[in-house]
């Protein structure tokens, strides 16, 4: 016994104003679902989602803020090696030049 077989013993089991009633509910659900959603919608139906803009907005704010998140940490990155050159110019570990020179690369990023 195949699906047509079954498919042919229910459709059978229906009178036939139900049985019309119900090909035309379903073509009208497939009609509408296509045009909306196109092939997909043999896929994966009508649970599709759809990104409208305010998700979007959401990724774009997250974005800015994943950013704004590594600018101020990189930034107290920057202070924190400025203050190691000081140190280690203070403790005569390096000169007045290698500072400069360090200070420079460190404005430089």
């Amino acid at each position: 016994m195949t699906g047509w077989d079954i498919l042919d013993r229910f459709i059978a089991s229906f009178p036939p104003i139900a049985a019309t009633i119900l090909f035309a509910t379903a073509a009208v659900i497939f009609i509408i679902g296509f045009t909306k959603h196109g092939f997909n919608f043999l896929k994966y139906g009508f649970k599709q989602m759809i990104l409208d803009s305010t998700l979007e907005k959401r990724f774009d704010r997250l974005e800015e803020k994943i950013e704004l998140i590594e600018t101020n940490h990189f930034g107290h990155l920057k202070d924190f090696l400025t203050e190691l050159t000081s140190i280690l110019q203070d403790k005569d570990i390096i000169n007045n030049a290698e500072k400069t020179r360090l200070d420079n690369h460190l404005r430089g990023m």
